[in-house]
């Protein structure tokens, strides 16, 4: 008697307690009626290599990647996209027949799909962008809105040689600007992103002005705890439009929902209020 067995995928993390990812995988497989599991995977650095390829024999059809591993797994995948290998990191694994694993980075993906949901009339190619960081998530939004057309890319970062090393591998439409001065670069800049983890929940705020922002720019955080951050609040009170990070978390991840359990999931309010319930 043959014994089929339900697709399998998970988040791969250490710690992993904190991750939404359970819930929002959960929510589509139940809500598509897709006889799956998606797991929780706290995997100890020195077990990461060997417990990352004994998932495909155990059934596995891919699993997610973050902290701290996002960097490391680009070393043990087989193909990179090129967004991964241009970010330097990758956050979602497919595994394919034999045991290859396919990396792939859909942080970007995520980010722009967030924008066009929140405001469909936002155009990257519109004017210049503010990018406050340069830290691996910034990699990936930095990524993206170049794809996207930006005309001019703004990096202010507290550590000025990190804004270089993008400028570095990006190119000539990266300005890196001195932390002191991104209020100022805010000027004419129509999408303004915090990629860093000011203003989180035990965060100090990210302290910055939106008096020279454009009154069409748009600005978004990162962060999701909480949805309104500081800094959304003070660009609410400029009278800029706005776009929460909980967004980008939940189209990252449908690229891979859809190709482990050959679904196209739906990002929806229906959505977002059970991941903000869990």
């Amino acid at each position: 008697m043959t014994i089929e067995v339900p697709p399998l995928a998970g988040v791969v993390g250490f710690p992993i307690g904190h991750s939404k990812s359970p819930v929002l995988h959960g929510h589509w497989l139940k809500r598509y009626n897709i006889p799956g599991y998606y797991i929780p995977l706290p995997i100890q650095p020195q077990d990461f290599e060997s417990a990352i390829r004994s998932l495909p024999r155990l059934g596995f059809l891919g699993v997610n990647v973050t902290l701290p591993y996002k960097q490391t797994v680009i070393s043990l995948a087989d193909r990179v996209t090129d967004r991964a290998a241009l970010i330097g990191s990758a956050n979602t694994l497919t595994f394919r027949d034999g045991g290859l694993i396919y990396a792939d980075n859909t942080d970007g993906y995520g980010f722009i799909e967030n924008l066009r949901q929140s405001q469909p009339e936002w155009d990257a190619r519109s004017g210049p962008a503010l990018v406050i960081g340069a830290g691996g998530a910034a990699r990936a939004v930095v990524s993206s809105l170049l794809a996207e057309g930006v005309p001019e890319l703004r990096i202010a970062n507290r550590t000025r040689q990190r804004a270089e090393m993008l400028r570095d591998t990006f190119g000539a439409k990266i300005t890196v600007v001195d932390w002191n001065r991104a209020s100022d670069a805010m000027e004419g800049a129509m999408t303004i992103v915090n990629t860093t983890s000011l203003g989180m929940v035990g965060q100090p705020e990210l302290n910055i002005s939106f008096a020279a922002a454009h009154g069409a720019a748009i600005a978004t955080d990162l962060v999701y705890n909480p949805l309104r951050t500081p800094i959304l609040q003070a660009a609410d009170a400029a009278g800029l439009r706005t776009v929460d990070g909980l967004g980008m978390l939940l189209h990252q991840a449908a690229p891979g929902f859809r190709q482990w359990f050959d679904h196209k999931p739906e990002v929806d309010d229906e959505l977002r209020q059970a991941v903000l319930s869990a």
